[in-house]
């Protein structure tokens, strides 16, 4: 039982039962502690910078997620087989089920891992390039109905980098810190550390507004076949810092912003597998692969930005709305 769960145990008993319980959630206060290559000491949601041009992270803890989808959960009204929509509109008595979101199924977190807080951004690509870890000078610029193409600044998240670009990146990224400890997530790792404890469509709930996430109001109304003035169009990425895109575990705009691709191979349902080494192993043996992609972009409807929700990209694909975070293993 983790400290959060003895927590909300004594405070909802009291009394002599909670005085009671008092050693024991002394002890499961213990949580695990890693040592990273600049000397320091993390532990369970610290976050921390291990080099000077290294993204900051933040500490995981360890447990258990049910990943994949509920049924009926994607409010897409085209019926899916296989890849993508048949173009048939859903009868409202028909569930919609997505086969590639299912089976649901629960996956222990047995690898220790930190995430990066943000996508990759500019500047950190750039530093990359400039030491000579990378040798792709993407396009730092999206196209804009109505502008043309529109310039990114340092801090908004880097994108026109496909999966081999980001395979530089770490390596470089091990190299500065003289360890082989930086790779992309997995699926599995990805979406438990999106989800934070929810089981909901959206680590906010079942509905996001475009000031917790940056998606599409336009694609998002032709999904819902509805008007939705609340909603923006922004038609590209903002800044990393910027928009309330926080989950409860500090990491911002796993929903939405741009695409993130990452280190699984796809299936067109999922593997079912139990645990996080599992799915690391399954990544590892299957390359060269088509590739998994989480979180939806600035461009895409509210539904694909569900954390259920999965892309499938070449090893080699580059546009404007992906980009990739990464993860540290303990």
């Amino acid at each position: 039982m983790r400290k959060t769960q003895l927590t909300a145990m004594i405070a909802t008993l009291g009394g002599t039962v909670a005085l009671a319980l008092l050693p024991l959630a002394a002890a499961a206060e213990e949580t695990p502690t890693y040592l990273l290559t600049n000397g320091t000491t993390v532990t369970d949601f610290d976050m921390f910078k291990e080099c000077d041009v290294c993204p900051e992270m933040i500490v995981m803890p360890q447990g258990s997620f049910m990943m994949g989808a509920i049924e009926g959960e994607s409010r897409n009204p085209f019926d899916f087989y296989g890849q993508g929509a048949t173009g048939r509109v859903r009868r409202p008595d028909e569930i919609n089920i997505i086969p590639n979101e299912h089976p649901r199924h629960l996956v222990e977190i047995d690898i220790p891992f930190a995430v990066a807080r943000n996508e990759v951004t500019v500047a950190e690509w750039d530093a990359c390039v400039a030491d000579g870890g990378c040798s792709h000078t993407p396009r730092h610029e999206v196209l804009v109905f109505g502008q043309g193409y529109v310039p990114l600044g340092p801090n908004h998240p880097v994108v026109n980098v496909s999966f081999l670009d980001a395979q530089e990146y770490v390596i470089w990224l091990n190299a500065k810190v003289g360890a082989v400890v930086y790779r992309l997530p997995t699926e599995a790792e990805w979406e438990y550390a999106a989800r934070a404890g929810t089981t909901t469509r959206f680590a906010q709930g079942d509905e996001l507004t475009t000031d917790q996430a940056n998606f599409s109001r336009a694609a998002t109304e032709n999904v819902r076949r509805r008007e939705m003035p609340d909603l923006v169009n922004r038609r590209m990425p903002v800044e990393v810092d910027t928009l309330d895109a926080a989950n409860a575990w500090g990491v911002r705009h796993l929903s939405g912003n741009v695409d993130e691709v990452t280190l699984s191979c796809w299936s067109d349902t999922h593997l079912g597998l139990p645990t996080a080494s599992a799915y690391f192993d399954h990544a590892q043996s299957n390359k060269p692969c088509i590739r998994v992609g989480k979180g939806g972009g600035y461009g895409t409807a509210m539904d694909g930005l569900r954390l259920a929700s999965r892309a499938r990209p070449t090893e080699d694909y580059r546009r404007d709305f992906y980009g990739f975070r990464i993860l540290r293993t303990f």
